[in-house]
């Protein structure tokens, strides 16, 4: 990897613009809270296969989710208000809620990917994202059917500002309601935008749209500095609101 930077646990981030033509920043350090924390606010994620060294990229462009162009289709919404007449009783079939599973959440995450060429949810990035969860930062949306486990999505929440991690469903649509449902969550908080990461047509047929490295690092300087919102654990209701659990 010709001119690719290395980091020890003190280096300082380079500028994303100078990021390598296919979105490679740096490659070594470490995946501390801090580092971490650091690395998002200045639009840089890790993304790496099991046994190789850390790699952060910075792609551009950049797929973001403006919540206001949530794309839901007919189907979708027909589930939704399903779900919205009955999510308030206890003995609802489908919930759909906010930090109850993290683990099980990101570990179904991974195992998704393991269908395929591999994972870049290695037992690494579980244990600094799982860390990250407990001091507040990383979040997990939840879909129960019948009692089970069936769907959800990962991500941090810094500033006013969501950067969506990865998702699974076992359930035809689980992934895609408690994407839904986060939107609706964050809304009514203040956070207008979700970072998607990697350009997908599926995340594309939800309204993800591609966005330029100096207008994505201009959204973030807008909104990633600062208190986020408060976020508990409990049910997220249709329109956002959070509900203790049943």
């Amino acid at each position: 990897m010709s001119g690719l930077i290395w980091l020890d646990d003190t280096d300082p981030f380079p500028d994303p613009a100078a990021a390598l033509p296919e979105g490679l920043v740096a490659a070594g350090g470490r995946l501390s809270i801090e580092r971490l924390t650091e690395a998002y606010a200045r639009g840089i994620f890790p993304w790496f296969n099991d046994g190789d060294p850390i790699l952060w990229w910075s792609p551009d462009p950049r797929m973001v989710l403006a919540c206001a162009d949530l794309k839901i289709s007919h189907s979708l919404a027909k589930k939704r208000r399903q779900v919205a007449r009955t999510e308030q009783y206890a003995d609802a079939r489908v919930k759909v809620t906010t930090d109850i599973a993290f683990a099980s959440v990101i570990a179904g995450c991974a195992g998704r990917r393991q269908t395929q060429d591999g994972t870049w949810i290695s037992p690494a990035i579980q244990a600094a994202y799982t860390a990250w969860h407990r001091a507040g930062v990383a979040h997990s949306i939840e879909t129960w059917v019948d009692g089970e486990l069936a769907g959800g999505l990962y991500g941090v929440c810094m500033g006013r500002f969501f950067f969506g991690e990865s998702m699974f469903a076992r359930v035809s649509d689980a992934s895609k309601l408690a994407l839904t449902y986060l939107v609706d969550f964050l809304s009514i908080r203040g956070i207008t935008h979700i970072d998607c990461q990697q350009q997908t047509a599926h995340l594309a047929s939800m309204g993800a749209r591609p966005v330029g490295r100096s207008d994505f690092l201009a959204l973030l300087k807008r909104t990633v500095h600062g208190e986020s919102p408060p976020w508990q654990p409990g049910q997220i209701l249709a329109g956002g609101r959070l509900a203790p659990l049943a």
